[in-house]
């Protein structure tokens, strides 16, 4: 399972974010996708753990809290939809 966790501050670290929820239990692996035209962070990550009884214990505490500036909203992530919008080719673009 993983933990999205939104209104991120745009300073904000993966190792900052494994140092808050390592605190809840060992922390798998942390994404804090980026822009891919500037490269600047999106303001969200992904947070997995290896224990879901840790994943709940952390969304329950910091779902609201304040952090570096910011209320965090910290949820289960939710799966990817897929793109259900046919691709279009350039050359059918007006």
């Amino acid at each position: 399972m993983t933990i999205y966790v939104g209104n991120l501050s745009f300073q904000a670290t993966e190792e900052d974010l494994r140092e808050v929820f390592s605190e809840y239990g060992e922390v798998v692996r942390v994404s804090l996708p980026t822009d891919r035209e500037t490269g600047k962070k999106r303001g969200f990550a992904f947070v997995e753990m290896k224990e879901e009884a840790n994943e709940d214990q952390a969304i329950e505490e910091l779902d609201g809290a304040q952090w570096l500036g910011r209320e965090i909203r910290v949820n289960k992530a939710k799966p990817r939809e897929s793109n259900s919008r046919p691709v279009r080719r350039a050359e059918n673009l007006s």
